[in-house]
């Protein structure tokens, strides 16, 4: 059996992509392989994945790696020391996946830490940690969820990361997407009293379209040690958003009017890279074009994650008030879809477990949002479900029939802290609430920012249905037992400098059964 398990584990990738398992390099490798570090993701009650990229010239065409198959052992222990190795084996990086290894281990006990480690050549990898999930059905005390994402590598240092790093004994951490931006440099720079770009570092290559492009991009984000700080310390439950492809992107359209069928030749590759770069599973490996992204984890009776895909599936966005022919015109016939006839039935199905708390992980703000009317796109944004509001009168009756009042929304994108609740009726923003939704910031994009946006004073009153606006960069944890659920909104005080302290800006507790947040 141990000799079957190593002859899996070796060659399932290769079967499921059809290539031969049988390695052809033979040579000696390049020094300094393991550059981008160590990942683990979406962790079952017996095991997860583990994931490395070889990559010894990150940032050159090919990452320096020779154009062959090569060899990559890999060990799992139940100590960081491995001293106690439980699985181990022998899989093989693949230059049609930019030489990338993802292993799925099982066979583990639930809810503990393990270590993990890789081999190549003559090299050894960092060690990352990673806990596996309570078993299903089980009582679990307690689930401790960080939630980060928008990490724009120009906009500022990666501190939070760091920080999040730290935090101890997380779960998991939620990378609700913008892992990588697909643009030219000094685009989405923080602006100085100048009104020019400020960009405290650079994109080394100009916007990205081809799979090579993309790669290169995740290997600028990745180099970075505060990210693989992080990745080292837990499990990460990833998903994807606009930049991961190209901005605003929405189904088989971007946002440049771009004819579908050449935009599938970009998101294609940029797929391949999300799937090459992140600790996903091989339910999750890229086929004709298209990725399933969206899947779901449970942990134990306490919480059920449903991971969305809020782009693959919607239709194009509602025009708003900077756009004028390459979007959905008002009164377009037929709903609109944020998640697609199928995804949203899925939601509805998982949204009956057993488990005391849902939680609803997704890229762009539910609950309505009235923006200052000094924002050139208008009140609303329509790249959010505020440009869906059909969608999300669906979304709210399947909450309201399923959700049995313990569903937490989380949700990123717009580079702020809010925490807030989802109306029952569509309009009505003093109507009954059926769901809690905690929006987090950005890592880094969009500079220092402040605690209240400039030209923002006042939005409070606009939105009675929400209890914070804050402008600073950072992340959340999510501190969750059958109690209550906690949720720490934390801040850095720069990401304009290395190093810079962490600060906590607010804390809030939703209970079960009763949609809704009060300040602690």
């Amino acid at each position: 059996m141990k000799r079957r398990e190593l002859i899996r584990n070796a060659g399932a990738l290769a079967i499921l992509s059809g290539l031969s398992c049988q390695p052809v390099w033979g040579r000696p490798l390049p020094s300094g392989l393991f550059t981008l570090g160590v990942a683990a993701g979406d962790p079952l009650p017996d095991g997860f994945v583990i994931w490395t990229r070889l990559a010894p010239a990150p940032h050159e065409p090919g990452s320096g790696m020779p154009m062959a198959a090569v060899p990559v052992r890999w060990q799992v222990a139940l100590d960081e020391r491995f001293t106690q190795v439980l699985a181990s084996g022998e899989t093989l990086a693949r230059p049609e996946l930019g030489h990338s290894v993802h292993v799925e281990v099982d066979g583990l006990a639930p809810a503990r830490p393990y270590w993990y480690r890789f081999r190549a050549g003559n090299e050894q990898s960092p060690v990352g940690t990673v806990r596996t999930a309570p078993a299903l059905g089980a009582g679990a005390e307690r689930i401790r969820l960080g939630v980060a994402g928008c990490q724009h590598y120009e906009g500022g240092y990666f501190t939070a990361y760091r920080h999040l790093a730290e935090e101890g004994e997380l779960d998991a951490v939620f990378h609700y997407g913008d892992y990588i931006y697909e643009h030219s440099p000094q685009r989405g720079c923080p602006r100085g009293a100048d009104h020019e770009p400020f960009c405290l570092r650079l994109h080394d290559t100009d916007e990205i379209f081809s799979l090579d492009d993309y790669r290169r991009r995740y290997a600028l984000y990745k180099s970075d040690p505060d990210l693989q700080a992080a990745h080292a310390a837990a499990a990460f439950l990833h998903t994807w958003d606009d930049h991961d492809v190209e901005n605003n992107w929405a189904g088989d359209f971007d946002e440049n009017g771009t004819p579908p069928e050449v935009f599938a030749l970009r998101r294609a590759g940029a797929m391949q890279a999300w799937y090459e770069n992140m600790p996903v599973r091989r339910a999750q490996f890229p086929q004709a074009g298209r990725l399933r992204m969206y899947r779901r984890l449970d942990y134990g009776n306490l919480l059920r994650v449903h991971l969305l895909d809020t782009r693959q599936y919607r239709t194009d966005q509602l025009c708003d008030a900077a756009e004028s022919e390459i979007c959905r015109q008002p009164g377009a016939e037929g709903p609109s879809h944020m998640l697609g006839t199928e995804q949203e039935a899925w939601l509805a199905h998982g949204l009956r477990g057993e488990q005391r708390w849902n939680l609803v992980a997704q890229q762009v703000m539910v609950m309505p949002f009235a923006y200052p009317e000094s924002r050139k796109a208008g009140v609303i944004n329509t790249d959010s479900w505020g440009g869906y509001p059909d969608a999300r009168q669906r979304l709210v009756r399947s909450i309201a029939e399923q959700g049995q009042g313990n569903v937490v929304i989380a949700t990123g994108d717009v580079h702020k802290h809010h925490a807030g609740v989802l109306p029952s009726i569509e309009g009505d923003l003093s109507s009954a609430p059926v769901a809690t939704e905690y929006v987090c910031s950005s890592i880094s994009s969009g500079g220092d920012g402040s605690d209240m946006p400039v030209g923002w004073e006042g939005i409070d009153e606009r939105n009675p249905h929400t209890a914070l606006v804050n402008d600073q960069r950072g992340y959340q944890v999510f501190d969750i037992t059958s109690a209550a659920w906690t949720t720490r909104v934390m801040a850095v005080d720069r990401v304009s400098v290395p190093d810079s302290p962490r600060h906590e800006v607010a804390r809030f507790v939703t209970e079960p059964g009763r949609p809704g947040l009060h300040r602690v």
